[in-house]
């Protein structure tokens, strides 16, 4: 059984949707942020009943200009990073040097392989690399273009590290499939696709969730 992740009720509403018909997996909607995130996915999974195999964090993203992805791609993380936490200098972010805390979280493994290997079977364009969550979405294009040089990442979401964290620590592989909203660019809701990014994501999912089992060798 798999775990379908959103942040919000409106990323979920399309995939429940498109999944009506498609066994294996039940549904979760945590709340936008990291906080929301941890508490709601730590809980259910403290609680369910269900034999989990995997958690699959889905919704969009906000992509950054020069690292490939554009409107509408998809894209899938191998890492992810909790990206402001550490101190806030002139140069940008920087790791605390006193103390170490996690921020980078792996996400390679057997999910995103066969994540991948479906995408390119279906003839379905994605981009796969690092992505950075953050506390407070950004609106400026000099704050994206920091985060990009900084973490050489492809997107931006408010959720992906705290999914990835709990996930680690529940010792659950997991998948973040995201579709590109908008550019991270001085803030311009007229130039976002909210929607249209939601409906893209949505119609991939039934023919990726049912792949995603583990191989009876496994």
């Amino acid at each position: 059984m798999l775990l379908v992740v959103t942040a919000t009720d409106l990323e979920m509403a399309p995939i429940s949707h498109r999944l009506a018909n498609t066994p294996g997996w039940i549904p979760l909607v945590t709340g936008i942020g990291c906080l929301e995130s941890a508490v709601a996915l730590t809980r259910f999974l403290a609680e369910t009943t269900h034999p989990l195999t995997g958690i699959v964090n889905a919704g969009v993203a906000g992509a950054f200009i020069g690292a490939g992805p554009g409107v509408l791609d998809l894209c899938l993380a191998d890492q992810e990073t909790q990206a402001d936490v550490g101190i806030w200098t002139p140069s940008g972010i920087m790791a605390f040097d006193t103390i170490q805390v996690p921020t980078h979280f792996p996400l390679v493994g057997p999910l995103l392989e066969r994540a991948k290997n479906t995408l390119q079977r279906l003839g379905v364009k994605f981009w796969t690399g690092p992505f950075v969550s953050v506390l407070a979405a950004s609106g400026t294009l000099a704050r994206g273009e920091a985060l990009r040089q900084q973490y050489h990442a492809l997107c931006e979401n408010m959720e992906g590290a705290a999914v990835a964290r709990v996930a680690q620590a529940y010792q659950l592989p997991c998948l973040e499939l995201r579709a590109i909203s908008n550019m991270v660019e001085d803030r311009d809701l007229s130039r976002w696709q909210i929607a249209s990014a939601m409906e893209r994501l949505a119609e991939v999912l039934p023919h990726l969730l049912p792949n995603l089992a583990p191989a009876d060798h496994e």
